[in-house]
């Protein structure tokens, strides 16, 4: 088959690998100069390393990811250093990222309130009944079996953090238990960072002789004479499978001609934008070297989380920046989206300085400003009812991106499982 892959993303690559690797012939089309999608990176001249752009990485469970990376035989480049997460009460922050520290966290007391949260904790890793959870919301659900007081703690603020005001009470409890069910506390990344192995991967599925085409948006997808016609900046093309890796609004928008019901539901799907602001510094900001703050937005905090990434990947491949994200999941209707990178920096600079209280400005080398508006797919209750189908209405024509992945959360070993999971139907089609 002559197979287009729309977008260069973790999902698109891998699908072009088992696609290739059949013997098809493949073309991926990359609106943007640089592959990796939402994982893709950027780097200072100074740096050995590149930094992801939102950041990223992989738990040590992530199979569908680190599958992959064993069949291009660069597992000796995956590292899981042991970075440290905490928790914010009574103006102090705490450890909270392993069963020891989850003990010993004070916000939680000593009794039956510790005891309970021990006990959903347990129930729900150890349950695989996910469809019976997501009939109802995490905001209920948690009210009433976590109780009043630690629900307020320790999950309302993830809710709202990650899915604002307006969908925090309305996100189904199936989304908490994936995330429960799925996450370790050992993190992982990829030596040089997570744009070097989309480049390397990228320069593998070259020499394999897949084309890609890198700065060529696909605007129209359409039906002709038994093939699918893409219309790009490049011109025209046919192909007899085309696999869109897109975000659903915008292959709603290159797919005009798919069917009515099809298109309602790509349309009625939730999601959130994301806004990250990166920071180098001239010094480490947290001295105990913790690594990722969750940031309770009751406190005043900006945004979500605060990530020190070189707490985690040594400052020595950054040229000696310290380097810290503060990011956030917005509505894409935010200000956020619009205000200028000099308003954005002066908005997030009070949170280093309650993270850290010695912080100055002037530890500021240098700061970068990267805004997605399709980041977080919101899932509401029956969300499984309303997944749209990797086989579309349009013969040829294949759907796969995070909006999918559910009952899981976004990330590149979901995006990796999805991508393969579409490349297995078209060749099964073929």
């Amino acid at each position: 088959m002559k197979t287009a892959i729309i977008g260069a993303g973790f999902g698109g690559l891998a699908a072009a690998w088992d696609l290739r690797r059949a013997g098809h012939e493949v073309t991926i089309f990359e609106a943007t100069e640089t592959v990796g999608g939402l994982a893709s990176g950027f780097k200072a001249p100074h740096w050995d390393w590149t930094v992801e752009k939102f950041y990223h990485h992989w738990f040590a469970g992530d199979r569908h990811m680190l599958g992959l990376i064993r069949e291009l035989g660069w597992e000796e480049d995956v590292l899981f250093p042991r970075p440290y997460t905490v928790v914010r009460y009574n103006q102090q922050w705490y450890p909270f990222d392993s069963i020891k520290e989850a003990l010993l966290f004070p916000g939680l007391g000593w009794g039956w309130r510790k005891a309970r949260f021990g006990l959903v904790g347990l129930a729900l890793r150890l349950t695989n009944n996910w469809r019976a959870l997501e009939k109802h919301t995490a905001d209920a659900w948690m009210r009433r079996w976590a109780g009043e007081e630690v629900y307020r703690l320790m999950w309302e603020p993830l809710l709202v953090g990650k899915f604002g005001a307006e969908y925090a009470r309305q996100v189904n409890m199936a989304w908490m238990w994936a995330r429960l069910k799925a996450r370790t506390t050992r993190l992982g990344t990829f030596r040089g960072g997570f744009q070097r192995f989309a480049d390397r991967f990228a320069h593998r599925l070259e020499e394999m002789n897949v084309r890609l085409l890198r700065g060529t948006p696909v605007t129209h997808i359409a039906a002709a004479g038994g093939q699918l016609r893409l219309q790009t900046s490049q011109g025209e093309a046919a192909f007899d499978r085309v696999l869109a890796t897109v975000s659903p609004h915008a292959l709603a928008s290159m797919a005009p001609d798919l069917a009515r019901d099809y298109l309602d539901n790509l349309l009625r799907l939730k999601h959130m934008g994301a806004v990250v602001m990166v920071f180098a510094l001239k010094r480490q900001l947290s001295t105990e070297g913790y690594y990722w703050f969750n940031l309770p937005k009751s406190e005043g905090f900006p945004a979500l989380a605060l990530v020190e990434h070189t707490n985690f990947v040594s400052p020595e491949h950054f040229g000696g920046d310290h380097i810290v994200y503060l990011g956030d999941y917005l509505p894409t209707g935010h200000d956020y989206f619009t205000r200028s990178q000099e308003a954005i920096e002066a908005l997030y600079l009070p949170a280093l300085k309650k993270v850290n209280p010695d912080f100055s400005p002037d530890w500021v080398r240098q700061t970068w400003l990267f805004r997605a508006q399709y980041a977080q797919p919101v899932p509401l209750p029956g969300h499984s009812a309303r997944i749209p189908p990797i086989r579309t209405p349009l013969p040829g024509l294949y759907f796969a991106s995070m909006s999918q992945v559910y009952p899981w959360d976004r990330g590149t070993n979901y995006a990796v499982e999805i991508g393969r999971r579409a490349a297995r139907m078209m060749l099964q089609e073929a």
